[in-house]
């Protein structure tokens, strides 16, 4: 009998679940709310409960269940202990060894939920037929992941795949959430976008549409207005292609993945995203036309239960 397996995506204010079969069919999703008080204690217990609950109405023994990955928001280490978790209160604590004894002792595995979700999209994915992926999520800041012959690579500190803190700006004065200075995430992501916007209207006169938004512009708004011909807006997000499509260069020569998978709200503007950061990769990689593609992710919320179930399954 072909056993199943249950994805967990850990998140700041909710924890997604997921029960799969091994083939990567997705059979039961649901989520449980992030306790995140007196240090996260909660969170655990509260998965594991909801987990036994599910199984239980589904008629499934702990024996059917292969095992459960688990996407958590930090770097973690090789025996599966993170440090710290900032947005859950944890310190030093081993969540899949912890989960692990929860649930029967089935098998746990863990990992950043960023290079979880890299996982997911290869597996079920913008990435599927692939082997070597990077995956780079625009969202509120800047996250990335990568695969190399369908495994993840963490490095020695979990610290691999973190594109959205390469150096790109040397000018840039104000500091990004990780202490450093002209991170990729300052420009690209979605908070970075709408700040590059103000700083954009707030230096010139040009007309444009954002001005109706002002200091609330978003950066939908900036993308929309971009598509729509609005040429404030378009210099935006030149500015923000221009690095995104360096940032994947640079990457490429150090992994050379056969695809880069976009994911996040801001891909949400599609091929039209796509095709502004390519011209800006392809001019900054000319010591090949043999290339990895650029494609966006599919999986949308979902791909941190798919890759964190797939996690269990190497």
């Amino acid at each position: 009998m072909d056993k199943k397996c249950i994805g967990v995506d850990v998140g700041g204010t909710s924890v997604k679940i997921g029960l799969f079969e091994e083939d990567g069919r997705l059979l039961k999703k649901w989520e449980v709310r992030t306790r995140k008080e007196e240090d996260g204690k909660h969170i655990l217990p509260d998965v594991a409960a909801s987990i036994r609950q599910v199984l239980e109405e589904e008629g499934i023994s702990f024996d059917q269940i292969k095992g459960a990955g688990m996407g958590v928001p930090g770097p973690v280490l090789p025996d599966g202990s993170v440090e710290i978790c900032v947005n859950l209160g944890w310190h030093n604590v081993n969540p899949q060894k912890e989960l692990s004894a929860m649930l029967e002792n089935i098998p746990v595995r863990s990992g950043n939920d960023a290079n979880v979700a890299a996982l997911g999209e290869m597996w079920q994915g913008g990435g599927k037929g692939y082997r070597d992926i990077v995956m780079i999520t625009l969202g509120t800041g800047v996250g990335g992941g990568v695969i190399l012959d369908q495994k993840i690579v963490s490095g020695a500190h979990g610290l691999a795949g973190e594109i959205g803190h390469f150096h790109m700006r040397d000018e840039e004065k104000e500091h990004c959430n990780c202490g450093g200075t002209g991170c990729l995430e300052q420009v690209a992501s979605a908070t970075g976008i709408a700040r590059e916007a103000r700083r954009k209207m707030a230096s010139c006169e040009t007309p444009s549409v954002l001005r109706e938004y002002g200091d609330k512009v978003t950066a939908k708004n900036v993308l929309d207005a971009a598509k729509a011909g609005d040429a404030l807006a378009d210099e935006v997000v030149e500015v923000v292609c221009r690095y995104l499509g360096q940032a994947l260069a640079q990457a490429s020569m150090m992994v050379d993945p056969e695809i880069f998978v976009i994911g996040g709200g801001v891909s949400k503007a599609g091929q039209y995203l796509i095709d502004r950061i390519y011209g800006y990769y392809d001019h900054f990689t000319p010591i090949s036309k043999n290339k990895a593609k650029i494609g966006l992710a599919t999986l949308g919320n979902d791909a941190g239960i798919y890759g964190a179930a797939r996690l269990i399954l190497e």
